[in-house]
């Protein structure tokens, strides 16, 4: 009992929220909407109270030859039936008209509510199964669940408006009659509910399969898989994982809606029996001369709509449970708070970082490990330096680039900037300071402007300080070179699009890091994908464009390292040296031993697969 009410209040819980929703998308539209429920609930009702005076009127002028007297005697009852039903017909359209608009808004509410969530979360979910998970159901249909269930609770008023009123016609004729209505539709509902549960359950154990689904579909679909694909020949193995998990969940699909149809069936055969019942007393009456044939047509109707209308009742009420079910994910999703957030009082951010960066005695492990990537790890970067960090995969490297950006705070120990810890700051205000070159950067499928004006949207788009970046990074002479230079689309996804070779996109992204002008420049593998050609090209300019400002650069190419003022060697989440390139090669440890592995190589390939 305890918790069929606490399931009662979640439900209901779940429905005053999606009112408020739907309230918030699309609130005259859901005025007008509230008031065409109400008119349409009562012209059923309205429509069969006029039946027995026009079949009483159809049987007294019946056998009297066509007059005017005749005509006269029906035509009202007959004109009046005609005009309920055409009201009806114009409301049911304006309903339409009105669903559709609230369709309209209330979808691209939600889905503004959803983008907005996944922004505001941590960036941490992201690597959580159980978050992609959530994000997955919150977005499967969230809009026509919410529009599900204001329909279903507009169908639940509408339909008891009308069922009221059809109780107040049937009162005359006996008590039993409206209680024999709503016994005969229990049946049903509560085959409804039971099913609709299953139905549910279902669908949430099954999320993570459908995501390998859509999984599948990307790989056997998208550009960025289509070369790999073809070359291993891989496509057959990842279609037969698409068709073998797609049987098994079809199958389970198609026993559950076998069940559902049983079940209908027998509620129907249950409320038909009892309907069969009702009209053998009902054909009595007329026959013993207790009842015209008015009532009995009156009755026919009242009877049979009034019990389709209660079937639609528990219906609108097992599509309520249904929906309030699934409408909960979309809640769940929207409930998940950040962890990253601003302190009650944030200290200001300096607008030019003086001393250094420092982390002191920090330990942190992903959420998903146990194992620590950094465990009391010190580290001091001082302003105004350009610092390289190598070391070997695994090392930690990029994981120091998330903490710096909050993407995650310490386990234990502090992140300093200007001896002020970094989770005092504002986090929007933190970032603003650092501009970061991914090791991964994304392409976007804009204009060659567009893109590089992407690295401060809060900035106007200076062309000039835009050619100015992509000159910084090397990209300016190939962007004259597109048909329409900076206006250029880029990327195949759109018509009239052009794309760049792996290099030149990594040069966009450099330039898209350089427009934001920030105090703190963080460059993850920065010339990974540019031929040796364009990375002395680039480095040639790369302390200029460092000049007065703190540089972070990750990196596996010691042409690159030599660069920097300061170079660190990172392994197993330690730093193990720290020097200039000529001391480290004086020190003759890891750095020095990397560096004469590349001098007797003789290669640039060399240097990236020995370094450290």
């Amino acid at each position: 009992m305890i918790s069929k009410l606490r399931s009662a209040n979640i439900i209901f819980s779940h429905l005053l929220r999606t009112l408020s929703l739907v309230w918030s998308a699309s609130r005259y539209w859901t005025l007008v909407w509230m008031v065409l429920l109400f008119v349409q609930g009562l012209l059923p009702a309205a429509s069969i109270s006029l039946t027995p005076w026009a079949v009483n009127a159809l049987v007294h002028v019946t056998g009297s030859g066509i007059s005017t007297a005749s005509i006269q005697k029906i035509l009202l009852p007959v004109g009046l039936i005609a005009g309920i039903m055409l009201v009806g017909e114009l409301l049911s359209s304006a309903a339409e008209w009105i669903r559709t608009a609230q369709s309209e808004l209330v979808g691209d509410y939600i889905t503004n509510l959803i983008q907005k969530q996944s922004v505001a979360v941590d960036y941490g979910f992201y690597e959580y199964s159980e978050y992609n998970d959530k994000l997955n159901r919150a977005r499967e249909g969230a809009s026509g669940r919410s529009l599900a269930l204001l329909e279903s609770t507009g169908g639940l008023l509408q339909n008891g408006v009308t069922l009221l009123a059809m109780a107040a016609v049937l009162l005359p004729y006996g008590l039993w009659l409206p209680t024999i209505l709503v016994i005969s539709a229990f049946p049903a509902f509560y085959v409804l509910i039971y099913l609709n549960k299953v139905q549910y359950q279902w669908s949430q154990r099954t999320t993570t399969d459908r995501r390998w689904l859509m999984y599948y579909d990307y790989l056997l679909t998208n550009s960025a898989m289509a070369a790999e694909i073809r070359l291993f020949d891989s496509a057959n193995h990842f279609r037969s994982s698409y068709r073998n998990l797609r049987r098994r969940l079809r199958h389970e699909q198609l026993k559950l809606l076998r069940d559902q149809t049983i079940g209908r069936f027998v509620a129907a055969i249950i409320a038909l029996t009892i309907s069969g019942i009702a009209l053998v007393w009902m054909g009595r009456q007329v026959l013993l001369g207790i009842l015209t044939l008015g009532d009995l047509a009156l009755f026919f109707q009242a009877f049979r709509q009034g019990q389709g209308i209660v079937k639609d009742i528990l219906g609108n009420l097992g599509q309520i449970y249904r929906n309030s079910l699934f409408i909960g994910n979309l809640f769940d999703f929207l409930k998940i708070q950040p962890k990253i957030v601003d302190p009650p009082n944030p200290v200001p951010v300096p607008l030019k970082p003086k001393q250094a960066i420092c982390f002191r005695q920090v330990t942190f492990s992903y959420p998903s490990n146990e194992e620590a990537v950094l465990e009391n790890f010190n580290l001091t970067i001082p302003s105004g330096k350009i610092v390289a960090i190598v070391g070997d995969n695994g090392a930690g490297k990029s994981t120091l680039i998330k903490l710096l950006c909050r993407f995650y705070d310490p386990d234990s120990g502090s992140i300093e900037l200007d001896g002020v810890d970094l989770r005092d700051f504002s986090v929007k205000e933190l970032r603003r300071l650092i501009t970061v070159l991914f090791q991964s950067p994304t392409s976007y499928y804009t204009t060659a402007g567009q893109n590089i004006a992407l690295g401060d949207v809060s900035a106007a788009s200076n062309q000039a300080e835009i050619e100015a970046a992509a000159q910084a990074s090397g990209i300016h002479e190939k962007i004259l070179r597109l048909p329409l230079g900076y206006n250029t689309m880029l990327g195949k996804l759109f018509p009239d699009g052009t794309d760049l070779s792996g290099g030149q996109w990594q040069r966009l992204a450099l330039a898209r890091a350089f427009f934001r002008r920030a105090q703190i420049i963080i460059l993850d593998e920065p010339t990974s994908a540019m031929d040796p050609w364009a990375e002395n090209d680039w480095l040639e300019r790369f302390r200029s464009l460092a000049s007065d400002r703190t540089a972070i650069v990750i990196t596996h190419r010691f042409t690159l390292a030599m660069q920097a003022d300061i170079i660190h060697v990172m392994r197993a989440g330690q730093i193990v040296e720290s020097g200039s390139h000529n001391e480290l090669l004086n020190l003759n440890g890891l750095y020095a031993q990397s560096w004469r592995d590349q001098m007797e190589a003789g290669s640039s390939t060399k240097i990236e697969n020995s370094l450290i």
